[in-house]
């Protein structure tokens, strides 16, 4: 049997092994998690939501910008998709207010996965374990509907509070280290931090101009584009930070390589970017964090990473 399924393309090798073994999905956080990791959600089989959302690396990727269907380059940076449940905006121009919505739209699109809805359910219906999986689970034939129930349902579960922050805040064993305790001092006061990362997951779930817009090397508006509220040009969500030590390059962009690299960036904006337009007033002036400051912000930062995320050989 493992011979034949060498010759076999990988989707339809997964699909004969599952069928054989009866290890279908059992609900839709299974089935979501399946679909999540299979490419048969892409035109030519050969791309995933896992593709660019490694779980590795906190279901960012580290690539600055991922790649499609036939080595089509993506528009901007593939970000973490954890710690969603509280979101109330998705993508970073925040187009859509629903997951389930959010979720359709990478297979849509003609630069990530390039399939039609019509294709996608086509082949989910034909398909030996998602066919009966479908049915047995929303008692229906597969749609797209029920897809991004699934796949929205597994994103769901990707919620993350074992870190040494968490548990410094409970005062349980495992805590953060000093530094990163002063560092979350910074990241309160000197740093400024909080004011756009406020909430449990360290987000404030708003848009925010950080100065990477000049309308000429850096051309995406960003939030204008579907507001078309000038107030908007060149903002984008501010993202949640917990595990952000995992999820380089940063910015919508990934211009970024490290978070060195933004700390610095964040110590004084106008220097790095002076032809920014549209800036937020609150990154006018210099915060003037010292190297000792800098290292300890860092220190807080790499404290937000979830143990899952944690390699034994670190």
């Amino acid at each position: 049997m493992k011979k034949i399924l060498y010759l076999l393309p990988a989707t339809v090798a997964t699909a004969l092994l599952l069928a054989f073994s009866g290890a279908g999905p059992k609900d839709a956080t299974q089935l979501g998690e399946r679909l999540f990791s299979d490419p048969i959600l892409s035109l030519d089989s050969t791309v995933s939501c896992r593709s660019c959302h490694i779980p590795e690396f906190a279901f960012a990727d580290t690539a600055r910008f991922s790649r499609g269907v036939g080595g089509r380059l993506g528009r901007r940076n593939a970000p973490s998709i954890t710690n969603m449940s509280a979101r109330s905006h998705f993508f970073f121009d925040g187009r859509v207010v629903a997951l389930e919505d959010q979720v359709l739209m990478p297979i849509q699109d003609t630069v990530e996965m390039r399939l039609t809805l019509a294709q996608v359910e086509q082949r989910l219906r034909s398909h030996p374990v998602y066919g009966p999986a479908f049915e047995q689970i929303f008692g229906r034939k597969a749609n797209a509907e029920d897809l991004a129930k699934a796949l929205a349902t597994f994103v769901f579960t990707l919620e993350t509070a074992n870190t040494p922050y968490d548990r410094w805040m409970f005062d349980e064993p495992g805590g953060m280290s000093e530094a990163a305790v002063r560092g979350r001092e910074v990241f309160l006061e000197k740093g400024k931090c909080f004011d756009c990362h406020f909430t449990a997951d360290f987000t404030g779930d708003e848009f925010k101009n950080v100065g990477l817009y000049n309308g000429k090397d850096l051309n995406d508006a960003g939030r204008y584009a579907i507001t078309r509220n000038p107030a908007d040009l060149g903002k984008f969500k501010v993202p949640g930070l917990r595990n952000v030590a995992l999820t380089a390059p940063y910015m919508h962009n990934g211009m970024f390589r490290s978070l060195d690299e933004v700390i610095d960036f964040y110590n004084d904006p106008a220097k790095a970017m002076p032809d920014a337009i549209n800036r937020d007033t609150s990154l006018a002036t210099p915060l003037n964090l010292t190297a000792t400051e800098k290292a300890e912000l860092k220190a807080f930062l790499e404290a937000l990473t979830d143990d899952q995320f944690v390699r034994n050989d670190e």
